[in-house]
Order: C-alpha cells, then sequence, then structure tokens
C-alpha cells in the first residue's frame, strides 16, 4: 500500500499530513509556506509512494465557497498537470481549524504554544485526513 497525503491549504501556510504505509494511522507531516508547497510536495512524493492526495475544500457553513477556495482549485490545477499520475481530491473541511484549536486546548499545551498557527494548520490537515480515512472506511 501506499500513502494518503492530506492539505489544509491557506493563503500563507499550508499544513500537511499523512497516513502510515497502511492508511490506518494519519499524523501530521509539516507546515510548510504555501508559496513553497509544489515544491515539497514533489519532493516528498519522490522519497515516499503516494496514493493520493486529499485536499480541504474551504466552504462557509451554509456550504457556499470561501474566499480561500479559488486558489485551492488553481492549485489543484497546477498538480493535476505536473503529477496527473497521483490523484489529488476535495474534501470538505468545515470545522477543521475550530476542532484543531479544541484538541491543542484538550492537549494542556501551555497557552504560548496554542498560538503557533502552523501547529494548527498541521493538526487540520490531520483531521481532514482522520475524517476521509473514516468516510472511506480506511
Amino acid at each position: 500500500m501506499a500513502r494518503i497525503l492530506s492539505i489544509d491549504y491557506g493563503k500563507k501556510r499550508t499544513g500537511i499530513a499523512v497516513t502510515d504505509l497502511l492508511q490506518i494511522v494519519p499524523g501530521g507531516l509539516a507546515t510548510v509556506s504555501t508559496c513553497e508547497l509544489m515544491k515539497f510536495l514533489c519532493d516528498y512524493v519522490e522519497r515516499e509512494d503516494v496514493e493520493r492526495i486529499v485536499i480541504g475544500e474551504p466552504r462557509q457553513l451554509n456550504g457556499e465557497p470561501s474566499e480561500n477556495l479559488a486558489r485551492v482549485k488553481q492549485f489543484v490545477a497546477q498538480w493535476r498537470k505536473q503529477k496527473p499520475q497521483i490523484p489529488i481530491e476535495f474534501f470538505d473541511e468545515r470545522f477543521t481549524s475550530v476542532l484543531a484549536h479544541k484538541a491543542i486546548i484538550d492537549s494542556g499545551i501551555g497557552r504560548k504554544a496554542r498560538q503557533n498557527k502552523a501547529l494548527v494548520d498541521e493538526i487540520s490537515a490531520t483531521i481532514i485526513l482522520q475524517d476521509y480515512l473514516r468516510t472511506k472506511g480506511l
């Protein structure tokens, strides 16, 4: 089997999570500057066997597209041109940032560490991946 990778795409920073090779356990991988995302992912898929990528689809609570959706779609189009052999699919990311903040608070991490936006992005990507695996029955 190969890994599944997930992306919480942001205007400035992007959180990335990945499964183990058996696609059972999702875990945070990194938070990278969004301008460096394509290079990071291309390097990663050269070293690791990745079956697919799941990218958070940013929507508002009412289901309408968020302002970030256009940027996400642009990235997806670039990925599909550059690496068509590795499929990328959208997955609803509503509430992931809220759940990430709650997970950080519940973990007992200190107040200063809770303000680390990169950590929130990485945990959000992990939540996206966990929810994806759950819905696919993996």
